[in-house]
């Protein structure tokens, strides 16, 4: 079986997109396959879908980004940029858990070297009326690769999100501290004080750049064979 990662977060709008192109990116640098998926999404402007989580990432897959290719890698898609679950009862949906872990498992069923699902929102997000993220990575038992920022109060939000994956007996495969806009401290520091309670899981450190810069991060393709 192909090796795998579920991408989540301790919370929303802190990296897992930016760690997902990034790890798509250095696997093909490396003449590697990868399938990348985003299952769910929230906030999805059809007007500009090149903008979307999924457009961006198929963009680093080398893949145009078309209606069709969007709806491949994201079944489930909403405009209101909320929960999941409350953006599909906004339109009268729903989120049929069965039916996201069926197309999870198919996503790793026909991926090659790799497949990478990123979550919506954090480890604790609602994906359905009834589950939560982290109920999704325990169903479609990939080890979790959880990014976190810099800001104030990342310490604590991480440790909690990883204490929760630990609760789940979920393999944790590394952290990725993806620095925030806004740092209180220096990024090292921040990352140093996070590593202390980690015990053996690995960690990186991820300086704000953009994704053109990508080759200026360091590899994170090692976490996949964790």
């Amino acid at each position: 079986m192909s090796n795998g990662l579920f991408i989540t977060s301790s919370g929303t709008e802190i990296g897992k997109t930016y760690v997902t192109r990034l790890l798509c990116r250095q696997l093909r640098d490396q003449g590697k396959s990868v399938r990348a998926v985003k299952p769910v999404m929230s906030g999805y402007d059809e007007s500009a879908p090149e903008q979307s989580d999924a457009g961006l990432i198929l963009e680093s897959l080398g893949v145009e980004v078309t209606e069709r290719t969007i709806a491949e890698i994201c079944p489930w898609r909403f405009r209101a940029a909320i929960a999941p679950d409350m953006a599909a009862r906004r339109e009268g949906k729903d989120i049929p858990f069965d039916s996201l872990v069926a197309f999870c498992a198919g996503a790793r069923s026909e991926s090659g070297d790799a497949v990478l699902v990123e979550g919506a929102g954090g480890v604790m997000a609602p994906v359905t009326a009834e589950k939560l993220c982290v109920d999704l990575i325990a169903a479609i038992a990939l080890p979790a690769l959880v990014v976190v920022g810099s800001y104030l109060g990342t310490i604590s939000h991480c440790l909690t999100a990883v204490t929760t994956l630990h609760n789940h007996e979920i393999p944790i495969a590394g952290i990725v501290v993806s620095e925030s806009q806004e740092n209180p401290v220096p990024l090292d520091q921040t990352a140093s004080a996070i590593k202390r309670h980690l015990g053996g899981t690995p960690l990186v450190v991820l300086a704000r750049r953009p994704i053109d810069a990508w080759r200026d991060q360091p590899d994170l393709t090692w976490l996949l064979n964790g």
